[in-house]
């Protein structure tokens, strides 16, 4: 592919995308209003997992977005955690194991030797052990600085310029930064982008609150779910917990109260599992979740000529996958796998 890419926004997705056009030939362009890691990045849970899916086609996305991780890590180094994940909200797991998922019951006291410090073990939970985690923002900073794209920071896109019905580059404070095609992977700021080029792209309002505390003497390795919250624990021992609820169900719009209420009443929670532990509140990130108006992801080219859009929640998940993809479509390739998440089936 010999052409100039222009990808607004450093995120995750807009790292990997990055990442793999240049492995296919592409000069490539970032540009990002902040810095590189993006702010939905930055702000990420960063659980990489296929157990929360809307039907049976996401599964088989998100299932084969973990593959893609792997195959990453193959190439740049150890990326993830592949710590599995605990989950005890879950009451059936029977449609995960006809999709051949893997899933192992766990008792009590498989919980406890897993999980010391536990103050309520339910009798009865489900570990799935082809889970892992991410750190999200430095993982996209490295695949940013292994592609050996020109990455802007602080460059705010303003508009997406066209000319004779084919993209020109990216218009900035200042001038235009010019491109063969331009991918569009800016998360909520996506909609203004594309909308103005004939492109429909309704996004929900889905702000969260992720929450890291102190470190904790207790040390656990996989993923907690143990109903309506999620919590990990990070390298230095501090537990990341996201304070939204209903996981990726979650449709809050609005935040009932300050984040750092918010960030109070899930600490308070957290406290009640592990009453033994003193647990402090080191830090309370505020971001708005990139979720298209079907909550499923949007992917592929649309409006003029040169123009591609990626866009969706979870982008952890589907982050390595992603670049893979765009990739190869961009270079003439179709992956069947993104059939169903078009940018035209909201047109």
């Amino acid at each position: 592919m010999r052409e100039r890419v222009v990808i607004v926004g450093a995120g995750l997705i807009g790292a990997s995308c990055a990442y793999r056009l240049t492995q296919a030939g592409a000069e490539v362009v970032v540009i990002d209003a902040g810095q590189p890691g993006g702010v939905a990045t930055a702000a990420s849970f960063g659980w990489i997992n296929a157990s929360f899916y809307h039907d049976a086609h996401h599964f088989r996305l998100r299932q084969e977005a973990m593959e893609a991780w792997r195959r990453l890590e193959r190439e740049a180094g150890r990326l993830v955690d592949w710590c599995g994940c605990v989950n005890w909200e879950v009451e059936d797991v029977a449609e995960l194991q006809a999709f051949g998922y893997p899933v192992q019951p766990w008792d009590a006291e498989a919980l406890r030797e897993e999980v010391p410090g536990l103050a309520e073990v339910p009798e009865r939970a489900w570990f799935m052990p082809s889970e892992g985690v991410v750190e999200a923002a430095p993982v996209a900073r490295h695949l940013l600085e292994a592609s050996g794209a020109r990455v802007l920071s602080g460059c705010r896109a303003e508009r997406v310029e066209v000319a004779g019905g084919r993209v020109t580059g990216v218009a900035v404070e200042g001038g235009v930064i010019s491109g063969d095609r331009v991918l569009i992977c800016a998360g909520v700021g996506a909609a203004a982008l594309v909308e103005p080029l004939g492109v429909p792209l309704p996004m929900l309002t889905r702000p969260a609150v992720v929450l890291r505390t102190t470190p904790v003497e207790t040390r656990f390795a996989p993923v907690l779910v143990p109903g309506g919250m999620e919590i990990r624990q990070d390298g230095q021992g501090c537990l990341i917990v996201p304070a939204s609820p209903n996981h990726q169900a979650d449709e809050t719009e609005a935040l009932p109260e300050s984040a750092e209420a918010m960030a109070e009443a899930t600490l308070a929670r957290v406290r009640g599992l592990f009453p033994e532990l003193e647990i402090g509140l080191a830090e309370a990130r505020l971001a708005w979740r990139p979720v298209p108006g079907d909550g499923l992801p949007v992917v592929g080219k649309c409006g003029p000529e040169g123009l591609w859009l990626t866009v969706m929640h979870s982008g952890v998940t589907l982050g390595a996958l992603m670049g893979e993809m765009v990739a190869a479509e961009m270079d003439g390739g179709e992956a069947p796998l993104l059939a169903p998440y078009r940018p035209a089936r909201f047109a």
